[in-house]
């Protein structure tokens, strides 16, 4: 290359670079928005609002959170990825938003391995799997012998057919070769309502919701769904160690953007969003309530995680003949 040329391109690349440069700079230069798509009052809230409340003191502006739920966070999930690429618009999104809505619908508005770039994990949910103490099963075998001696006699509740708790009990059911009848409902609280009052066997519940109930003697909580142990319910074992060997699933939370966002502003909430995670006050918070931080890196190790994962679930999906039926 003439010296020419080489100066026509150093020229051209810094012309091209401050204009990114200056937009960092700058950033961010309004409130931004932290879409919701779930409705306020439950776990995922309680972790939006601390994310909100500490993001605007790191970043000078006000955080504003949107709430849009529906369709298994599909609603807030396509608004975010046809919003402004700017920074000033993100969105909490779950497993479910990111990993198995992909297989569950027949038709979904947005691509979440295309359209919406991760900015930082912020934590896993670990599920716990309750019964009704009045069946006669205290574990894993006892649980596995009464479901292979009645085949589709028991049933299992969840909060929706494609969810984190029904994926759970398929794959409960795939591992073990047993056949259990599945009842959906509007939310985690119907159903476990039932399961207290014995019209539903068991479920895959969020530790919040299910601890204080078994600690009552109102619900027989067989495991806890991760590898770990849950922080909120440490008496609980790991289905791993008590009859599921390799059972290891939790929902998991994370931040993302428009994947259009300048890599300067995806920089820059990643690196504030898991300072924030990692505050030793906060995840002591999170862990209080069923919450497990968790850092996976930055945006690309994230995508390449979001990836694996829509071929983990969507495996389970198929099995559970939860494919296509939104």
């Amino acid at each position: 290359m003439s010296m020419a040329r080489a100066v026509t391109a150093l020229v051209v690349g810094v012309l091209l670079a401050a204009p990114l440069g200056a937009q960092a700079q700058d950033y961010p230069s309004r409130p931004v928005t932290l879409v919701m798509p779930y409705p306020p009052g439950g776990g995922t809230d309680f972790v939006g609002r601390t994310l909100a409340q500490k993001l605007e003191q790191r970043l000078g502006q006000p955080v504003i959170l949107d709430y849009r739920p529906g369709a298994a966070s599909a609603i807030a999930a396509t608004y975010v990825s046809r919003a402004p690429a700017d920074g000033h618009t993100i969105l909490y999104a779950t497993s479910t938003t990111m990993a198995i809505n992909v297989s569950v619908h027949k038709k979904l508005n947005y691509d979440p391995a295309k359209d919406l770039m991760p900015l930082a994990m912020i934590a896993f949910s670990p599920f716990v799997l309750v019964i009704n103490p009045a069946l006669n099963v205290t574990s894993i075998p006892d649980l596995v012998a009464l479901a292979k001696s009645k085949p589709g006699g028991l049933n299992y509740g969840s909060n929706g057919a494609g969810g984190a708790a029904h994926l759970f009990a398929e794959l409960l059911k795939s591992i073990t070769g047993i056949e259990m009848t599945h009842v959906p409902y509007k939310g985690n609280a119907p159903a476990l309502n039932d399961v207290v009052a014995g019209h539903v066997a068991l479920m895959f519940v969020d530790p919040g919701a299910a601890v204080q109930l078994a600690r009552q003697g109102k619900l027989r909580a067989l495991g806890v769904s991760t590898a770990a142990r849950s922080p909120m319910a440490p008496e609980v074992p790991p289905l791993a160690e008590v009859g599921l060997p390799g059972f290891d699933a939790a929902s998991w939370h994370m931040i993302v953007a428009p994947a259009a966002t300048p890599r300067p502003l995806l920089d820059r909430l990643s690196t504030e969003l898991r300072a924030i995670a990692k505050d030793a006050q906060v995840a002591a918070e999170f862990n209080r309530r069923g919450f497990v931080p968790r850092d996976f890196g930055g945006p690309d190790e994230l995508s390449a995680f979001v990836k694996s994962e829509i071929v983990r679930w969507g495996e389970v999906v198929r099995r559970a003949g939860a494919a296509g039926i939104e």
